[in-house]
């Protein structure tokens, strides 16, 4: 009886520590997609906001700004509603009960979850960078050795900072951008693709026999 009580508990905290990933997967999937404009302007508008502090100020500094600022604005509604709630003699409580009764505690379930969900993209990343590295396929090297390269002039103009504001910026507009130009974006996507996969087919049949026996093992 012990035992059939723990494994129900054990999967219904599967169950719920499954469902809030997917709402908070889906819950940024409507913030990026704009389902909710509001909500979606408030959050890139924090983010570059943030961004921007951080590159005129140190980190230090834009954290402890932010929390003064969420300090100074939830003492003041605290004090504000205390001082509304003597005059009007009611008993309504703590203006963020709800806030404050509300778990927010992250389950283990949901702890290892993440930890096996990270755990396969770093095997996914240390693999793909090994392959690389060590030129298993000459043509996918070549590509990494073109990226990092450009990379290295993206790098000598822009700083760290900068390309995530450019990063942030892409990712709130472009599916703005893509659902009003879908049809026109599909068909550049699609020329470029074939072009690029053209060229590596060119290249690929210039290379010697023995690299070509090589990535075909």
């Amino acid at each position: 009886m012990a035992d059939s009580t723990s494994s129900s508990d054990a999967s219904s905290s599967n169950h719920c520590s499954s469902s809030s990933l997917r709402e908070l997967s889906h819950s940024a999937i409507q913030l990026v997609h704009w389902k909710e404009p509001k909500k979606s302007a408030a959050a890139f508008g924090m983010s570059l906001l943030v961004l921007f502090s951080v590159a005129t100020l140190s980190v230090i500094s834009v954290v402890s700004y932010l929390l003064l600022t969420c300090l100074c604005i939830t003492i003041t509604f605290r004090v504000y509603k205390s001082v509304i709630q003597a005059i009007q003699k009611s008993d309504e409580g703590h203006p963020f009960r709800s806030l404050l009764d509300r778990d927010i505690s992250l389950s283990s379930e949901t702890v290892r979850q993440l930890a096996d969900q990270s755990l396969v993209h770093l095997n996914w990343f240390t693999n793909q960078t090994r392959r690389l590295l060590l030129v298993e396929d000459l043509v996918d090297s070549l590509k990494l050795a073109g990226v990092m390269w450009l990379m290295t002039y993206i790098g000598s103009i822009f700083n760290g900072v900068t390309i995530l504001i450019l990063a942030d910026i892409i990712f709130f507009t472009t599916p703005l951008i893509y659902m009003k130009k879908k049809t026109q974006i599909d068909h550049y996507i699609e020329v470029i693709r074939g072009r690029v996969d053209e060229t590596l087919q060119k290249l690929h049949d210039k290379l010697p026999g023995a690299v070509k026996r090589t990535k075909s093992e």
